[in-house]
């Protein structure tokens, strides 16, 4: 018998980048995953947090309400200091879409041609809400802001996220490379841990 406990997680989430994410970071884990679209219309919540933590918590308390399911949440986004910080917590709702948040981002950079004056990073915080407890991590990655779109992988402002030490937007990264480095990347392999300790702790009283 596996000294782990086999866990049961509710992916809160619709995007299908985020998801191929996830399942890479946790393959090998003892754990089942439940999606978003498998159990209905459920409402969803207000994002209403002043930062990405207290909206994956948020996210994660709401469906773990709804469900009963232990509930895997995140909230990620893009900072840029040049403009206050923005799109930060309205990063997935800077635009209607993908292209038009990109081109958001763009026109607002206009006037900061320099490299140094491009300076961005992608944060993700993520939540997993159980009945007794929260587990909470976060990952972090600094990079620049490119001129133009450059690549066709990845999701969201991956395009337009230059990362200097590979010399490539994250758009032009492969699976691979893009979980080696990324924001989700460092968050997931703190999970991983997080998840293991917890399994291997709650195991050891049944």
């Amino acid at each position: 018998m596996s000294r782990f406990l086999q866990l049961r997680f509710l992916l809160a989430t619709s995007n299908k980048g985020k998801l191929v994410e996830i399942h890479s970071a946790l393959n090998g884990l003892d754990v089942e995953f439940r999606f978003l679209l498998d159990l209905g219309k459920l409402p969803r919540p207000i994002e209403d947090g002043s930062s990405f933590s207290q909206n994956a918590r948020l996210k994660a308390q709401h469906y773990y309400r709804l469900t009963g399911i232990p509930t895997l949440a995140d909230d990620s986004g893009l900072s840029i200091a040049a403009i206050d910080g923005a799109p930060g917590v309205h990063s997935a709702r800077f635009a209607v879409d993908d292209q038009q948040r990109i081109q958001k981002v763009l026109n607002l950079m206009d006037s900061f041609p320099s490299p140094f004056d491009r300076s961005a990073y992608f944060i993700c915080c993520i939540c997993i809400c159980f009945s007794s407890c929260l587990i909470e991590v976060s990952g972090r990655v600094d990079g620049q802001i490119y001129s133009e779109p450059r690549g066709q992988g990845g999701f969201g402002y991956d395009p337009i996220f230059y990362y200097p030490p590979l010399g490539k937007t994250f758009a032009e990264m492969s699976l691979k490379e893009k979980n080696q480095v990324s924001h989700r990347a460092q968050a997931l392999r703190k999970l991983r841990e997080e998840i293991e300790a917890f399994t291997l702790r709650h195991s050891k009283k049944t």
